[in-house]
Parts: structure tokens; sequence; C-alpha cells
């Protein structure tokens, strides 16, 4: 062998294989034990003269748009576009469902702030993957979505998996609508410019994007013969006008004002901390929000909507502030229930970065609309907003005291306060929660004093999406990701197997109780009887040590703390599989006194009203 090559096990072969083709490798000498390839540095990286495929330069470009990372799986249509993303600088994650690798792309954007690809073969790829990128949307998330279709010779003709208008509706999915902010098919190599402007335009500018572009099969291997253009990301960011922010303090200053904090402020943490001390306004978030504001702050009153606190309330009965500053909220139904409770005298001054948001919620509501990004907003705002004296004591959420517990099922209750304990305090771990109970719960009982750890889907709300989520979040920021989950989610979608393949530390927390316990509860409550929640009682720890992971079985209380230190020092996939009391009431005193504002009751003859409303 030459000193320009070098010996590595077949363990490592994969990630060299990202960057030369598997034909060379194995075509170098090699035994049993090693494979002798060049190194990474002593290639040459840059492309050869030659034209290069339509798959090729569709990677190198969504690589300049600053991609890292591609979740999905593979099939013979995509087969071009697969081998270019796997010879190429990203990682390449390859995953067990489409749905769940969506849902991975998702949270890995949200954990990294960088855009995701989802990639995925035709027909069923493409279908399978759509709830994910449903809840990409919805979240706000940045994800490009490559899929293969049929090429045009061959449609209409019964091709395996044909993906045409003969067999898909093509409006909403290979089009811009709803679901895609951008859709295309490639049809040809000269589209690619200006396929990548409008991506790259889109990625650059403040909220989500999600573009899909889906590639034939044979346009795939057809050579780009003009050249790429240059792409960056760098967006405007408009200021809102100095009349504006003028207007804006004059009537913030007219009277008490309370600040509603939505996912969209996520970048603007350290402003908004800053104005509510400056004015000394009460402050509350959006489920998806929390930690945005420290939930420890004095000025802090709560989190509204589903799984929310009961002191939000007591703040609006009883200190009914004049204004309401919304901000990057769309005060959708799990945020506010539409409470008319909610609505201060004076109306809402509503920011947001979508202009269809501000006023919609509250039609009737007196909102002056402002489109902007939260950051830019709040800074411009600091800038006239003069110091206000605090005057008014506020409500703050309440924990209620755990009675000594029993050698019997775990509560809910005593479960978080014990991830509180030992994951929030005690690591930097995202935590994320799924659908259901687990949400209420984990919402109305966990405490975060930092933006960017605690992650829920309020939109789509799709079971599935954090037991797989979970994996993408632990990939791309490189850490541990934990996600609360109910059996029934755990059930429908989970990607363990793709997380021992790639040792990714993503830990489960299985609240264990044989039943859709937010259905089962809520028909209850409704007084309806006949309908079947339940489901057969499911060992996780077994289910995992047969996909290669590890994990715990907890029964009692006492042992909690050791079964969730275990996990965390465990560092690969790890389930914690939780009995729990399926008989205790999730966490509702904020959302029923919403409902009680809107004339909606449990006792009695309760008002039929649709999950999770109940």
């Amino acid at each position: 062998m030459t000193e320009n090559y070098t010996r590595a096990t077949p363990m490592e072969l994969e990630s060299y294989q990202r960057f030369e083709p598997v034909e060379s490798i194995e075509s170098l000498q090699s035994d049993a034990t090693y494979a002798y390839i060049q190194p990474i540095e002593a290639r040459e990286l840059a492309q050869p003269d030659a034209n290069i495929t339509v798959a090729a330069a569709v990677v190198e470009m969504l690589e300049q748009l600053g991609i890292e990372c591609a979740f999905g799986v593979a099939g013979g249509a995509m087969a071009t576009l697969w081998g270019s993303l796997s010879n190429s600088l990203m990682k390449v994650l390859n995953f067990r469902h489409e749905g769940g690798a969506a849902f991975a792309a998702v949270e890995a954007y949200f954990a990294t702030n960088r855009p995701t690809i989802v990639f995925t073969t035709a027909g069923p790829g493409i279908t399978n993957a759509i709830t994910g990128l449903f809840a990409a949307r919805g979240e706000g998330a940045k994800v490009i979505f490559l899929s293969a279709c049929t090429s045009a010779p061959q449609r209409g003709k019964w091709a395996i998996q044909e993906t045409t208008a003969y067999t898909l509706p093509s409006e909403g999915i290979f089009t811009s609508g709803a679901l895609f902010n951008y859709a295309t098919t490639v049809e040809c190599a000269a589209q690619l410019p200006q396929i990548f402007k409008r991506i790259a335009l889109g990625l650059a500018q403040p909220g989500g994007f999600v573009a899909h572009l889906s590639i034939p099969t044979a346009v795939q291997t057809s050579l780009v013969e003009q050249e790429l253009p240059r792409l960056d990301l760098e967006g405007d960011r408009s200021i809102p006008s100095k009349e504006t922010i003028a207007k804006c303090v004059s009537k913030l200053t007219e009277g008490n004002f309370a600040i509603w904090v939505g996912f969209g402020a996520r970048g603007a943490a350290e402003e908004i901390r800053t104005l509510a001390e400056r004015t000394g306004a009460a402050v509350m978030c959006s489920p998806r929000a929390k930690g945005i504001f420290p939930e420890d702050h004095p000025q802090f009153i709560g989190v509204t909507g589903l799984g929310g606190h009961s002191s939000v309330m007591t703040y609006m009965q009883t200190q009914m502030p004049l204004r309401i500053l919304v901000l990057g909220t769309r005060l959708g139904e799990p945020t506010s229930f539409w409470s008319q409770s909610m609505v201060p005298r004076g109306g809402f001054i509503h920011v947001d970065i979508d202009p269809q948001v501000p006023g919609v919620a509250y039609p009737h509501a007196e909102t002056l609309p402002i489109q902007s990004d939260i950051e830019v907003f709040v800074q411009e705002l600091l800038t006239q907003m003069p110091q206000v004296e605090q005057t008014n004591t506020l409500p703050h959420p309440e924990i209620e005291a755990i009675s000594p517990g029993t050698d019997n099922l775990v509560r809910p209750e005593v479960l978080m306060s014990a991830i509180q304990k030992v994951i929030v305090e005690g690591t930097d771990a995202v935590v994320m929660a799924e659908s259901g109970n687990s949400f209420t719960w984990s919402t109305n009982l966990l405490r975060f004093n930092q933006a960017g750890r605690y992650r829920v889907s309020t939109g789509v709300g799709a079971m599935g999406h954090t037991v797989t989520g979970v994996v993408g979040a632990a990939i791309a920021r490189q850490g541990i990701a934990v996600a609360i989950v109910g059996d029934g989610a755990m059930l429908m979608n989970n990607e363990i197997s793709t997380a021992v393949k790639y040792q990714v530390p993503a830990i489960w927390i299985v609240l264990n109780d044989a039943r859709y316990n937010m259905c089962f509860q809520g028909m209850k409550l409704l007084g309806l009887t006949g309908a079947d929640a339940l489901i057969p009682e499911t060992d996780f720890v077994t289910v995992a040590r047969g996909m290669g992971a590890d994990g715990v079985r907890v029964t009692t209380e006492s042992d909690l703390t050791a079964a969730l230190e275990k996990a965390i020092a465990h560092n690969s996939p790890f389930v914690i599989d939780v009995l729990i009391d399926p008989s205790r009431p999730a966490p509702s005193k904020g959302r029923n006194q919403g409902l009680a504002a809107l004339g909606v009751k449990a006792t009695g003859t309760p008002k039929q009203v649709s999950f999770p409303l109940v």
C-alpha cells in the first residue's frame, strides 16, 4: 500500500463512504478486518470539470444553504439522490419510517436553528411523510423535503409506486399551498438556478419555511450544463417605523399592561425580560413558549391554555390589565381556548412576523396589528419605553403539595417532580412532551428558565411526534434529549432502532397506563360510556432491549430518581417504562376556569365539546 491510504475498520467505513463511492473502496486491498481508503484530507472534494448530475447539484446547493442533517427512508426511485446525499458532507440518517424521519427533522431544526432535509422515495414514501411535514409547517420549522416521482415516459403506465396526477392529487403535494410554502417538480436541470434562489429566499426570512422538491427518477441522473448560482441566507428583518413604535409606547403607558409570550418570540428572550423589568408588566406564555421568560421570575404569572395555570385566570379576574402586548403567538385554541376572559379592556397590541395572524383569534377585540420580527420589535420598543415602577403583587403558578406515596402505581405528579430535579435542574437536556396527558402533566408541572429546553406541538399535535422527534433533537444537538410520552404514542411510531444504529443519547420516559388516558378521562368527564380507549399493557423495556437499547421498568415512586439517573449516565438510547396511576386526573384548573367563562360545564349534562377541551 502507498502512504496515500490508511486503514479503517468496517464500522468506520460508513462515514468514509459519504465521501467516496463504495465501488472504489471495495476495489482497494482489504482483509477480513480492515479496508484501505484515502484519508479525507487527501481527497479532492471540489467538483471535477465534468458536468455533474441534477442529484449532485441539488445536494451541493443545499450544502451551500447551511444544511447539515438529512433524515429519511430510501427507495429505488430516489437511488441517485440518496447516493448523492450519502456521499456529501451532510449527516445522512436513515430512519425506519418516513413520518418518524420528518418529525426528527423538525426537532433537529429547533435544536440547532439550522434547516434540515427530509428525503423519501416515491408513492408511499411521500404520503408517509406528510403528517410530519404538516407538523413542520404548523410548528414553524425550516425543512426541505426531497422526494422522487415517476419519470415522464412512464407516467400513466402503472409504474412501480407510480407518483403522478393519475395516482396522487397534485394540488397541495406538488404545488405551493397550505402544506408547503414552496413546491415544484424538477423536470430539467435548467430549472435549478431559479428553484434554489426561491429556496434561499424562503430560508432567509424569519419564521418557518417548508419546501418540496420532487425529482423524477430519470431527471436525477441527467447532467447539469450551466453554472450553478452561489447562494446565501442573508435575510431582511424590516424595522417598524418610529411612528409605529411611538404609537405602541403611547398605548402601553396609558395603564397597566401584560405581556403574552409565544413561541415566535424565542429569539427575543433577553429583550423581553428587559422590557418586563423596566415596566413591571406581568408575563404569561403559551405552552410552546415555556422558558423564554424564566418561570421562577417574580413577574411570571403562568402558562395559558392547555395544561396551563389557574394563576393566569386569577390575574385576569383580579388585576385585569388595560392592554396585552402579544408577542409571537397565534392565540390559537391550545394557547387561549379563545376565552373572552383573556381580552383586556383596551384590547391587544399583537406583533407577529406573519401578517395573517394578528386579530384573527379574537376578531371582535380591539387590536393594533404589527408585522415584525419579535426581537427587532422589542429592541426598537426599548429605545422609547420609559421606566415604570411595579405596584401590584402578582399571582404565581402554584405546585400542590404531594402527599406521601404508597407501594402501588406511580402518580404522574411525583414522576414530574423527579424529572424536574434530575433532568431539568440536573442537566442541559432538551425535554419534549408528547400530545395527550403527557403534554398536560409536563406543561403544568415542569418549570424552565431558558428558551429552547422545552418542546411541545400545539398545532398539529400528532401522536408519534415526540417519540421520533427526540432522536432528531439528540442527533442535532449532540447531547441528551428526553421524550415524555404515553404508551399509545410509543406503540404508534418510535425510532428506538434508529437511535441504536447511531448511538444517540435519546431517553424515552413512558407513562404506561394501558390506555389513551386523555380520551378515557375526557369521555368519563363528559358522562359518555361505551367508547373503548384501553390498550393491552406493553413491556417497553423488553421492546427496547429487543432493538438493542436498554431500559428499566419503574413500578414504585421510590425507584424514580435512580431510574432517571441511570438513564442520564447511560449516554445511549434508554427507555424508562413507568407504570403510572391512570386514575389521577390530568391538570385542568386553568382550562376549566377558561371553559367556565365560556359557559361550559363538566357536571350534570355536559355540553358536547371535542378533546382536549374537556
